[in-house]
């Protein structure tokens, strides 16, 4: 799995014009999954995530977790994250799960952030989305594993 983790002051996701899924301050976590990626690897990822101290603390050092900060996250599904542009002029992306795979593992990485006690709200898996980002620092960090 690979995530972009982006500290935001808000963001939402729309689906046809209409917000399907917001955060207020927090997280905006773009979620890709590849072939052999399993639960456990969303649970890790959501811990890691739930506590990663990218947030100011009184001194201005990012010293603070998402959960230390009482933040939301905004899950949002994104396939593109395991295109590879290597070659040519169109990215490939084999590397991507089938979306009966990659669904599962989507909703059980939003989930385990929930189970951790972080609000969240998702986009709408496989739907044309439109995604409102207002990105705080700019913080964006990348999020693989295994």
């Amino acid at each position: 799995m690979r995530l972009v983790i982006q500290r935001v002051a808000r963001a939402s996701v729309a689906v046809a014009g209409e917000i399907v899924g917001r955060c207020g301050r927090g997280l905006c976590i773009l979620v890709g999954v590849t072939s052999g990626d399993a639960n456990q690897d969303a649970d890790w990822l959501a811990e890691k995530t739930a506590n990663l101290r990218i947030f100011e603390d009184e001194a201005g050092k990012m010293n603070r977790s998402l959960l230390e900060v009482g933040g939301d996250a905004l899950v949002v599904s994104q396939f593109t994250l395991y295109g590879d542009a290597r070659k040519g002029r169109r990215p490939s992306f084999a590397d991507a799960a089938p979306p009966a795979q990659a669904a599962p593992l989507v909703m059980r990485y939003a989930n385990a952030l929930r189970l951790l006690g972080v609000p969240v709200e998702t986009g709408v898996f496989g739907a044309m989305m439109q995604v409102e980002i207002h990105n705080d620092g700019p913080v964006t960090l990348i999020l693989e594993r295994p």
